[in-house]
């Protein structure tokens, strides 16, 4: 009620006082007159009391709380009829808002050109959403900003008991905030893994409708919207087939020994096609530095002196599984030219075969 120990006082002394006039309380009251004019208006605004020819007098409390309760009422009676009001003028802009995205939509896709955009979509997805939202989530899809607008999504998803299922890289446990962020969505009900590596970034809602970028080389090219069971067929089959070898968040080490993590293997496939180390780092979402560092430790693991002899020694030990190409019949592990030859792709880049 705004009231203080020295509006009390006033109070106390005007019942003590009756007929007390407005300049006889500095006398009674020790505080400062500004003060006392100021606590004396608050009572007089309440009700609590009354100036009657230049006096005070004190009106009976339940009287003048009960006033100010009715106006009180009036007032949420007001603004409750203003928020009916607005409720249904944002109801009304939403309908129009659905009409006029169902009109610009193209047959079975539509591109989305802004982040604004993008966002706003997911949006009005998720909360169309009923029982699954599944992700895969490459670097560029963990920036601060995407994580910050993806959350009050996420939440309002898993508070309604929706599957949230998101494949991170496993260079996501180089990330503070992103491995934060995945750990959060594991113990608030989600469904969260990892992979070495993720083709491209991809939400599919039900398994109806599906969100990917429009250019997967350039971030800023927006994304398109698809439904419709040819594309969504596939691209349900594409996050199933990576959830085969995905790595359930903060699972234990599963490599027995020596061997070499999924990770691993994956940085030794990339090279073995003759990808850049900058290339390799922006496929599995790591520094140069520290993809450099792994490869410096594999080296050390199978005791090569570089990278030529490093792709022959995994070759041999049966870390990787070299493939044909190009209608070639498969080149065998245990053939000192095939490895050889794999070697100097390791080394060389040369297009000679595929690591798998």
């Amino acid at each position: 009620m705004g009231l203080d120990e020295l509006a009390h006082a006033i109070y106390r002394f005007a019942l003590d006082r009756p007929g007390c006039h407005l300049n006889d309380l500095p006398l009674g009251v020790d505080a400062p007159e500004v003060a006392v004019r100021q606590r004396v208006n608050r009572l007089v605004e309440l009700s609590l009391l009354r100036q009657l020819s230049g006096t005070l007098v004190p009106t009976r409390p339940p009287l003048a709380l009960r006033t100010m309760l009715e106006r009180q009422q009036s007032e949420l009676l007001r603004r409750q009829q203003e928020f009916v009001h607005i409720k249904a003028a944002v109801d009304r802009l939403s309908e129009e808002y659905e009409d006029a995205q169902a009109r610009g939509a193209h047959a079975g896709w539509e591109r989305l050109e802004s982040q604004a955009a993008i966002h706003a979509r997911m949006e009005r997805l998720a909360g169309r959403t009923t029982t699954e939202c599944v992700s895969l989530l490459p670097a560029g899809a963990n920036s601060a900003e995407a994580m910050h607008a993806r959350r009050p999504i996420d939440q309002h998803m898993l508070d309604r008991g929706i599957l949230v299922w998101n494949v991170y890289l496993d260079s996501v446990y180089n990330d503070r905030a992103g491995l934060a962020y995945a750990r959060w969505i594991a113990h608030s009900g989600g469904k969260v893994g990892t992979a070495p590596t993720l083709p491209l970034w991809l939400v599919v809602y039900d398994r109806t409708t599906a969100l990917l970028p429009a250019d997967p080389a350039d971030p800023g090219a927006g994304a398109v919207q698809v439904s419709g069971a040819g594309y969504i067929t596939g691209l349900i089959a594409l996050f199933e087939r990576l959830c085969e070898s995905m790595t359930p968040l903060d699972a234990p080490g599963a490599c027995d020994g020596d061997q070499p993590t999924p990770l691993e293997k994956e940085l030794l496939r990339l090279m073995g096609q003759g990808l850049t180390d900058e290339a390799v780092c922006k496929k599995l979402g790591l520094g140069l530095r520290t993809a450099r560092r792994s490869i410096a430790d594999i080296m050390e693991r199978l005791g090569a002196r570089s990278r030529f002899e490093a792709g022959a020694k995994a070759v041999e030990r049966g870390w990787l599984r070299p493939c044909a190409c190009g209608g070639d019949q498969p080149v065998r592990a245990k053939d000192p030219k095939a490895a050889a030859a794999l070697s100097a792709s390791v080394a060389e880049g040369l297009d000679v075969g595929v690591l798998v």
